[in-house]
């Protein structure tokens, strides 16, 4: 996975070498089971959050279900001061803060063992890349955490599982700002009927 974040990052796993270019910043990850980092979810999340961390310029960041700790790394390199991530497990947790202390992001980003619910916000920024079931389970904890104002990034589901999204988040008064989709191809038909994955940025009014 290779993947360019503005003029001066980029993102790449451990086995894509990359001779950087003067000034330029790249952090290397180790990957994760579950959408790592070349999978189409996380880089459409990361490509939301390259837009948004510039825009509305949040001074802390909560990635939910952290994984490998793409999205968290990429937040703090892209200037958020202080990065929380969260997962229930205990490989996903090493590895995240293994990849923060090799990018020297070790005391911006504070890894966490467990889900959202042991966590107290607000958050102005918030994502989440994560299987449908989980999002929709995790709804009222992701508005319970974000400030009023907060933006949150999603991704982890198809097309065919939206509309049930958003109705589990309109509560939280969460309005859907960008949406980003991308085919994947496997040879097999996905259970949930559905070929193409989607990324959300949404803004809470």
């Amino acid at each position: 996975m290779f993947l360019r974040l503005g003029p001066d990052l980029c993102l790449r796993t451990l086995l894509r070498p990359y001779l950087a270019r003067r000034g330029e910043r790249v952090v290397v990850l180790e990957a994760a089971r579950v959408f790592p980092p070349g999978h189409p979810t996380t880089r459409m999340c990361l490509e939301l959050l390259a837009g948004l961390v510039p825009a509305l310029k949040p001074r802390a960041c909560l990635d939910v279900g952290a994984g490998s700790g793409v999205l968290a790394l990429a937040a703090a390199a892209l200037g958020v001061e202080r990065v929380v991530g969260v997962d229930p497990c205990p490989r996903a947790v090493q590895t995240t803060r293994a990849n923060a202390r090799r990018n020297g992001l070790g005391e911006v980003v504070r890894v966490i063992r467990g889900t959202a619910s042991c966590l107290k916000g607000p958050f102005p920024l918030l994502a989440a890349n994560l299987p449908f079931p989980v999002l929709a389970a995790e709804a009222g904890n992701l508005s319970r955490l974000a400030a009023p104002e907060a933006a949150l990034i999603l991704s982890g589901f198809r097309d065919l599982q939206e509309e049930e999204l958003l109705a589990r988040l309109k509560p939280g008064g969460w309005q859907l700002t960008a949406r980003r989709a991308r085919d994947e191809w496997p040879l097999v038909l996905p259970p949930e009927g559905s070929f193409t994955w989607v990324a959300w940025a949404l803004r809470r009014s």
